[in-house]
Parts: C-alpha cells; structure tokens; sequence
C-alpha cells in the first residue's frame, strides 16, 4: 500500500481555498471588506512568490475564526463550500484519486491551509486523512493563534514524518502531487514527485529533474 499524498490548493481544485475564504467573508460582509481584502491579497501575493511569513499570515486568516462561535462557523463553511469550491472542483481530480483508491493506494492531503476550512473540502474528495495548519482551540472556540508547525514548506515534511511515526508508515512506493514551488522540500522526498499546473519555478524544476508534469484542468 503506497502512500498518495495530495496538495490541495490549485492542485485538487483550480483555485485558492485560503484566498477564496477571505473573499467570501469579504462578499458577505462578515470581516471589514477593504481593509481584510488588501492584507489578504498581499499575503497570496509573498506565497506565490515563496516569501510568505506563515504565522503572520496564520494569525490574519485565523482572527475571524476567533471571533465567532462554531455553530456561526459551521453555517458559513457550508455557504463557502456550495458558493465558492463546488464550483472549482475538478473532475480529472477526483478520477485521478479514484484511480489511487482503486490501486489499493492510502490517501492523504497535506496543505498549507488551516483545517477549519479544508477538512470539509478533502471530505468533498473522498479524503480523510489531512494535515493542514492548526489553529489553536480554547474552550471549543478558535483563539487566533497557530497550534504546532505550520504545514508549509519544510513544515509539511516535519508534519509529515511525525505522521509516518505515530502510523508507523514509510514513504515506499510514495507519490506527492502539487502545483507550487513552495513544496519542493517534500516533492524531493517521495518516490514519485508529480507537477500539477504547476507554477513557472517548479515547472522548470521538475523538467530539469525528470518529473511528469501533468495538468488536470479541463
């Protein structure tokens, strides 16, 4: 049983789960529209360009979530999850985790994105198994800060193998699909590194490496 390991943002779906959710409690007026919509344009911007500080920008997506109680939460994820990733789910992506699932394969997403909005999405998938940012809980309500590592860069190879230890897993036989450059730490330890839509740096990495470059965009 090989391990297939999946990023989620602009690789299962054709967008930006993260940027998505700020522009939804933009659209809906649940956070200051053009004060929230600026930072959270700023921030894709550092992660596309592999800049990112994680945690400040863990602390902007994860205040609004603190300042609302789980039931309220809860409503929103289902309005994010019909209004903004229905629409960007893709078909290629849910045939080619069938295809995994059929080989027997186990399935997991790893995502730099914290879990509250996520968990649902992987769910939409087929997908249990997530490692994504945590945010801390208190009391059942969010506080507004990080819980452990963040699952970036070389945080999702250090989450990761905290994963493979506690299950007693290895990576043989192991696949990792992703678009960004930002995960070439864990792309360069699996046994089958593949580029989804990739963007312009890891396209150029995976080429010069060999790696198969796919697309699963209609």
């Amino acid at each position: 049983m090989a391990l297939a390991i999946f990023d989620l943002d602009n690789t299962l779906i054709s967008n930006d789960s993260d940027y998505l959710w700020g522009e939804f409690l933009v659209q809906k007026g649940y956070v200051d529209a053009k004060e929230f919509a600026a930072t959270n344009a700023q921030f894709y911007e550092d992660y596309k360009a592999g800049t990112l500080d994680i945690y400040a920008y863990q602390r902007f997506a994860l205040k609004p979530l603190s300042e609302h109680t789980s039931d309220t939460l809860e409503k929103w994820h289902q309005e994010f999850m019909a209004e903004f990733i229905e629409p960007i789910v893709l078909p290629k992506a849910l045939e080619l985790v069938q295809k995994h699932k059929d080989a027997g394969d186990e399935l997991m997403i790893i995502t730099a994105t914290n879990t509250f909005i996520t968990r649902p999405i992987g769910r939409r998938y087929g997908i249990e198994t997530l490692l994504g940012t945590e945010g801390e809980i208190i009391d059942g309500r969010y506080t507004g800060e990080v819980a452990g590592t963040p699952t970036f860069q070389e945080g999702k190879v250090v989450r990761l193998n905290e994963w493979l230890k506690e299950n007693n897993k290895t990576l043989e036989g192991s696949y990792f699909y992703s678009d960004s450059h930002n995960d070439l730490p864990l792309l360069k330890i699996v046994d089958h590194p593949v580029v989804v839509d990739g963007d312009e740096k890891l396209v150029t990495y995976g080429q010069q490496q060999g790696w198969p470059c796919i697309s699963l965009r209609d």
